[in-house]
């Protein structure tokens, strides 16, 4: 997690004083840092850095600092919770897709990290929300291209540089509320003796959907995309397209002990509840990680994971992220 903590309630304060100007705006949308249920969240700035307008400039230059320290810190600890120094590591998946980095942010970081000369590097941008999976499920294939070979999969979202006070959208209030920053990290092999075994994973891509979720590109910086339509949009979809993952592997919704979902909002947890008929206040860890650090976008359900994991992880599990596309990301894996 970045350095700096922000309640919901100061948070709620700020963006009050952040919008002047659009003062109606906010007052008709203020109820969503209530419903929201996050009660912190942490930033890679302090909550003054905000305040004031930022440029592209302004705003890489804190993605790029920013994003290194939570990539070093991430790797070093999955690499001691490992056991393996950072030679041993044959390659690198990188995603976040909150800033622009070139050369990418493993690149910049892998020299002082000690990782070897020869080591391969995959940056992934675009994945959004479902990055936390999607790269999961890519570096597993890596691994499995290359037995004995040891990959780290790293995943930055600095989700709070997008805040825009110049924007009219509703979606920029909504974000505000929500959003907040954090990276997660992962060794991925064929050998040694891991937490869990990767049975496979999956995707479904929705065609005619740009619009659900995603950026845009402006002046001032990234302005996100969110649609009201999500929800009823996972309530109505979710099912099958889990259901199609899961036949890919033999498997059904049955043979799942328990899902580790993102968990992008509180009406996206119980769209989730509501579409795989699960019973009302299963996604606890989801709730928890959400009240304790908002949307990270991508490393959200990689939190999830690693709640459960404290906890006990079931037999077989199944990860699930929406994403831009619109997409929907699984994988399952096995205690």
């Amino acid at each position: 997690m970045p350095p700096y903590v922000v309640t919901q309630s100061e948070a709620k304060s700020a963006a009050r004083a952040m919008f002047q100007g659009r003062a109606a705006l906010f007052d008709r949308l203020s109820g969503v840092f209530d419903n929201a249920r996050i009660d912190r969240r942490s930033t890679v700035a302090p909550i003054d850095w905000y305040r004031q307008p930022r440029g592209w400039q302004e705003r890489t230059e804190l993605y790029v600092a920013a994003a290194e320290a939570l990539f070093e810190a991430a790797a070093v600890k999955a690499l001691a919770g490992a056991g393996l120094q950072p030679d041993a590591i044959d390659g690198i998946i990188f995603v976040s897709t909150t800033g622009i980095a070139t050369p990418s942010i493993d690149a910049r970081v892998a020299p002082r990290l000690g990782f070897r000369p020869d080591i391969k590097r995959v940056p992934m941008f675009g994945l959004g929300c479902a990055g936390g999976v999607s790269g999961l499920a890519t570096t597993a294939r890596l691994a499995a291209a290359e037995p004995g070979s040891h990959w780290l999969f790293v995943c930055v979202e600095t989700c709070s540089i997008s805040i825009r006070l110049d924007s009219d959208d509703p979606a920029a209030i909504v974000a505000t509320a929500l959003f907040g920053d954090g990276a997660a990290a992962a060794v991925i092999s064929t050998e040694g003796h891991g937490v869990a075994k990767i049975r496979g994973a999956g995707e479904k891509l929705w065609p005619d959907t740009l619009g659900i979720m995603g950026w845009r590109v402006e002046d001032p910086g990234l302005a996100v995309i969110f649609d009201r339509a999500i929800p009823p949009f996972v309530e109505a979809e979710l099912a099958v397209a889990i259901d199609a993952i899961l036949a890919t592997m033999g498997l059904t919704r049955a043979d799942i002990d328990r899902f580790c979902c993102h968990p992008g909002g509180t009406k996206v947890i119980d769209a989730i509840e509501t579409a795989l008929e699960l019973g009302t206040g299963t996604l606890d860890l989801e709730r928890r990680v959400l009240c304790d650090q908002g949307n990270m976008s991508a490393p959200t359900v990689l939190f999830v994971l690693d709640s459960l994991i404290q906890r006990g992880l079931p037999d077989r599990v199944m990860m699930t992220a929406f994403g831009p596309g619109f997409t929907c990301a699984g994988l399952v894996l096995e205690a």
